[in-house]
């Protein structure tokens, strides 16, 4: 079991930069592959990023050499660095692990556990 809290959403101007963190409780967390995916209002929720347990990394097309996905197994804890934020990138953000050693996933069915989600606003 997996118990995931998202952290640092805000209200941000385009152009700028927040960072979120998980803090990820649990055994599995440094055997599973955990990721980022985000939900705007009236949309799907989609796969932003993941992060393998060996530090493997995929990106979504729309946020590749703007967000950066890192890991620390040690304190048991996920981040999202989102830099050159746009007002579409307005969302619920969601922090979700995988079960220990499944193949990595981008689909939102491939992941077990889920954070509460934080909310961020990019202002034009």
């Amino acid at each position: 079991q997996v118990q995931l809290v998202e952290s640092g959403g805000g209200l941000v101007q385009a152009g700028g930069s927040l960072r979120l963190s998980c803090a990820a409780s649990g055994r599995s967390f440094s055997t599973s592959t955990v990721g980022w995916f985000r939900q705007a209002p009236g949309k799907e929720r989609e796969f932003v990023g993941y992060i393998t347990w060996s530090g493997g990394i995929n990106y979504a097309d729309s946020v590749k050499g703007r967000f950066t996905i890192s890991r620390d197994n040690a304190k048991n804890t996920l981040s999202l660095q989102m830099n050159s934020l746009k007002p579409e990138d307005t969302a619920v953000y969601y922090c979700a692990a995988q079960g220990p050693y499944e193949l990595p996933r981008t689909s939102r069915d491939g992941y077990k556990y889920w954070g509460q989600g934080t909310q961020v606003t990019v202002s034009s």
